[in-house]
């Protein structure tokens, strides 16, 4: 008989943890010369992500951490579908244009025919198209006028999102930035209007900040902005940065005027991959009109077979996003997504409630707004925020710390974000943790310094 030895030794006979990729260094600075088994590699890979924190216990991250098995499979399916290629995958494209559709349609914008926007990779994209289409219409009216359209400004919180920032560095914008203070993280209409002039692409008022949570006074900027630009004979358009509370307003605050039913309101942003509930990474921005979206921006490209209008940054992006977040609309329907920001919004109210309780934090913002609440020490301790943050990771919590934007840099504050899979028996068990925290730091103050702060995005 001729015995045949393997000479794979990461076959199925092998021992789990006896083969090469077990008793050999990981790959990290060359491709390997030999291949491996894809149960070897899983089991290597896997094992080495352990590492990483739990997504379900990050309490700093606004993505969505959960969503049905069905959709799972669904956008398992649909990862090597390219969405751009419109003409090879014709119904993916149907789906997209049915949730730009029903999402400016959540955003009350005027009816008729399709509505004017695309999906996006996230809100940074989104951010950057609807900037851009800002500064072509600026642009185009300055130079129709024979006017000089070379200094463009925005206007803009302290409190934005980094995206801002590098829209106006990378697209040579001049940013405003309105400051917040130590007891108020969001605009004022009054320092708004301060920094308006004709040079002035747009006005960015964000619904639900990072920072807080906390709604800007949409409604009132835009009717300031209206009143100037009414005497000054511009045109100066409002863009609503909706990144985190564009699907949470119109289920919780469905009488809030913040979107298209304020008519200088002409373009929007949202992240489908927060409290859209779809998985990273789906975003999307819309317009009022066509006439919002300069056609000079808009690509005709003859692509594998067929003329494909298209505006967009990223050119290639598997089409899972997108049918993910079409499962959500479809599964949970308005009455299902206000069951769910009903629920996250009660369990932030409970949380907010029980930190008011230990008489040691002053809550800045409670969840009421969006379920995401930002509390702070009051009053003198031998600790701060930071310590709070590393002690509550020792039982495997991201609770992020940070200090609050220019003007307000003093005030450091904790933040947790409430996200659909995160129900009252783990918020009480979060509870706890803080409770024993702050215990734990009282009766051994520490001797070292805080431990860095995180980043609030």
């Amino acid at each position: 008989m001729v015995h045949v030895h393997q000479s794979d030794d990461d076959s199925v006979s092998t021992p789990a943890y006896a083969g090469r990729l077990g008793m050999s260094p990981v790959p990290k600075h060359r491709m390997p010369d030999d291949s491996s088994s894809p149960e070897a590699t899983y089991r290597m890979i896997h094992d080495e992500l352990l590492l990483d924190g739990s997504s379900r216990l990050n309490m700093a991250t606004f993505v969505t951490t959960w969503m049905d098995p069905q959709a799972e499979l669904l956008m398992a399916e649909t990862f090597d579908k390219n969405m751009i290629d419109k003409d090879e995958y014709p119904q993916t494209a149907e789906i997209e244009r049915r949730c730009v559709n029903m999402v400016a349609d959540l955003f009350n914008a005027p009816s008729g025919g399709d509505a004017v926007g695309v999906s996006t990779i996230g809100s940074s994209e989104a951010v950057m198209l609807g900037g851009l289409a800002m500064k072509w219409r600026w642009r185009q009216r300055r130079e129709a006028a024979g006017l000089d359209a070379t200094r463009p400004n925005m206007v803009l919180g302290s409190n934005v999102q980094v995206v801002w920032e590098k829209f106006c560095k990378y697209w040579d914008v001049e940013a405003r930035y309105v400051p917040v203070t130590e007891n108020r993280f969001v605009v004022d209409p009054d320092d708004v209007m301060a920094r308006v002039d004709e040079n002035t692409i747009g006005v960015i008022p964000i619904l639900g900040t990072t920072y807080t949570g906390e709604f800007e006074p949409i409604e009132e900027i835009h009717d300031r902005v209206v009143a100037y630009n009414a005497e000054h004979d511009l045109d100066i358009p409002i863009h609503v940065d909706a990144a985190s509370g564009g699907f949470v307003a119109p289920f919780l605050h469905p009488d809030l005027r913040w979107d298209f039913r304020l008519p200088q309101v002409k373009s929007i942003n949202v992240s489908g991959h927060k409290y859209g509930l779809t998985y990273p990474g789906i975003g999307f921005v819309v317009w009022r009109s066509n006439d919002d979206l300069p056609e000079d921006l808009v690509f005709h490209v003859n692509y594998l077979g067929g003329d494909m209008p298209t505006f967009t940054l990223n050119f290639s992006r598997p089409g899972n996003q997108i049918v993910g977040q079409y499962y959500n609309f479809v599964r949970l329907g308005r009455e299902g997504y206000t069951k769910i920001m009903e629920g996250l919004r009660a369990t932030a109210l409970h949380i907010s409630a029980a930190l008011r309780d230990m008489d040691v934090f002053d809550v800045v913002s409670d969840g009421s707004a969006i379920p995401v609440l930002a509390f702070r020490l009051q009053g003198e301790h031998p600790y701060t925020v930071f310590h709070i943050s590393d002690r509550l990771r020792r039982n495997g919590w991201q609770v992020p710390a940070y200090t609050m934007p220019a003007d307000a840099t003093d005030v450091a504050v904790l933040r947790i974000v409430i996200r659909e899979g995160f129900g009252l028996d783990l918020a009480e068990n979060l509870i706890d943790d803080i409770r024993e925290a702050v215990d734990y730091l009282e009766q051994h103050p520490p001797r070292e310094e805080a431990p860095a702060g995180f980043s609030h995005t």
